[in-house]
């Protein structure tokens, strides 16, 4: 089936609409910040830079490193850019961009999200590198695609609604997995997440300014849920669309996030690039080898 001009658009060069990638230019392991500034900080790792290129907030490079082809890629913030992030990835690895057909093989792409978050249980330290195991989407994105429920984890979702008293206003929060590979090679030297995925910075994470909040208790129900040894670790703001996306797509996604806040302790570091890099590097030794 030929997909249609609109559906998928295709700029004159060739390259993905908003991304601006071409097919031959996109890797097999992506590597996704983001924060736009943080792509020269991945690209400084790299031996050699092949290709790169910026529109708007989607800033990439690809290159090397420990002999492996690697794409940096900044999205921006929130779980709306990973849609587009995912979408284009995806077309680019298994849509034929002349034909505009799907590839008869799937081809799997390795996708890392690497970023900073706060972190809710007060045993996590600033500066932890927390493995978001679980991702929970309180953003509504996945429920807009079909089979949601083949990938989510629907008794966790319940056991969470109940526990935090869930507004009826807000989207279905959903629960999904990271990809099983990502975790095998992470889940070492890290903490195990079940890391919540905000549509925002300030109320969705609990933050008052001015505004009240629809759920007031929420930090501290959030942080009292467990369920079956799980609890909830951190906050960010794209992990969850990006796991549920990969899932539904076909390719292998985690996120790894570096605690620079913590919401228990009501703590922060605002010098926290040093440690930043340090889980860039650590996270391109463990994807290379």
């Amino acid at each position: 089936m030929r997909i249609p001009e609109s559906e998928l658009i295709i700029n004159g060069d060739g390259s993905a609409f908003h991304i601006h990638i071409r097919p031959e230019q996109l890797a097999d392991n992506v590597i996704l910040v983001g924060d736009p500034g943080r792509v020269a900080m991945v690209k400084s790792f790299f031996s050699s830079v092949e290709a790169e290129g910026a529109s708007r907030e989607f800033v990439w490079a690809t290159g090397l490193y420990g002999g492996k082809r690697f794409t940096v890629l900044s999205t921006g913030i929130g779980t709306d850019n990973i849609d587009i992030v995912m979408t284009e990835l995806d077309a680019l690895a298994n849509v034929d961009f002349t034909t505009r057909e799907i590839k008869p093989g799937h081809r799997t792409l390795n996708i890392l999200r690497i970023g900073t978050c706060g972190a809710i249980q007060p045993e996590i330290p600033l500066g932890a590198f927390i493995l978001s195991h679980i991702s929970v989407g309180c953003d509504g994105l996945l429920n807009w695609y079909e089979n949601r429920d083949k990938i989510a984890l629907p008794d966790i979702e319940e056991a969470f609604k109940k526990h935090v008293h869930w507004n009826k206003h807000l989207p279905d929060p959903y629960f999904v997995r990271a990809g099983e590979e990502m975790v095998r090679r992470f889940e070492k030297d890290t903490v195990k997440g079940m890391t919540i995925s905000a549509s925002g910075f300030y109320g969705p994470q609990g933050r008052v300014v001015r505004l009240g909040l629809a759920m007031p208790d929420m930090l501290q129900d959030f942080e009292s849920f467990e369920y079956k040894g799980w609890k909830i670790t951190n906050f960010e703001m794209e992990g969850s669309a990006l796991a549920g996306l990969a899932a539904q797509l076909g390719h292998n996604a985690a996120t790894i996030c570096c605690a620079i806040a913590h919401r228990y302790h009501k703590g922060a570091n605002t010098d926290y690039k040093p440690r930043v890099a340090e889980l860039v590097k650590f996270s391109l030794d463990r994807l290379a080898r």
